[in-house]
């Protein structure tokens, strides 16, 4: 779990954007699913999996943003308010054939500097500790972003980061 550092992010017009999704849509759906399906693999006993499902990405306080490549939806995230000066990144995943190529760096970039944006100053995250999350670690904690314990309605995890 972690505290994020001071960041701008990209803006993303033409042919690759980052905007809102409605998490209800089919494309998004799969990714999502995928994302699911990803997490539970890589987490012991499948316990402490936190993903957001389709209600919870469509709550008042909960924004999805995914970035397209032509239409394409290759990336998600989920920007959610836990109060008016702390927001949280979750459902963050990129599809398997667009990874390592710097879409989930800008879409991170993008979920920062939109907590920002309406007044947070603290930005959290929740992702595993197991090997199958190492490149997420790795993306968070060159974005600044290092372990600090539970927040919010977490409890304390050593499958948590």
């Amino acid at each position: 779990m972690a505290t994020g550092s001071e960041h701008t992010g990209p803006d993303h017009t033409g042919p690759d954007h980052i905007a809102r999704e409605d998490p209800a849509s089919d494309d998004v759906r799969r990714l999502l699913a995928s994302h699911l399906a990803f997490c539970r693999d890589n987490t012991p006993l499948r316990r402490d999996v936190y993903v957001l499902g389709t209600e919870g990405l469509a709550e008042p306080r909960t924004q999805l943003f995914g970035f397209r490549h032509n239409g394409e939806l290759l990336s998600v995230g989920a920007l959610r308010l836990l109060n008016d000066h702390h927001a949280e990144i979750k459902s963050m995943h990129t599809a398997a054939l667009a990874r390592a190529t710097g879409l989930g760096r800008a879409l991170l970039e993008y979920l920062m500097a939109s907590a920002r944006a309406v007044g947070c100053t603290v930005v959290s995250l929740e992702t595993g500790t197991e090997d199958g999350f190492a490149a997420a670690r790795a993306l968070y904690a060159g974005a600044g972003f290092a372990p600090t314990g539970p927040f919010g309605d977490y409890p304390e995890s050593a499958d948590s980061w």
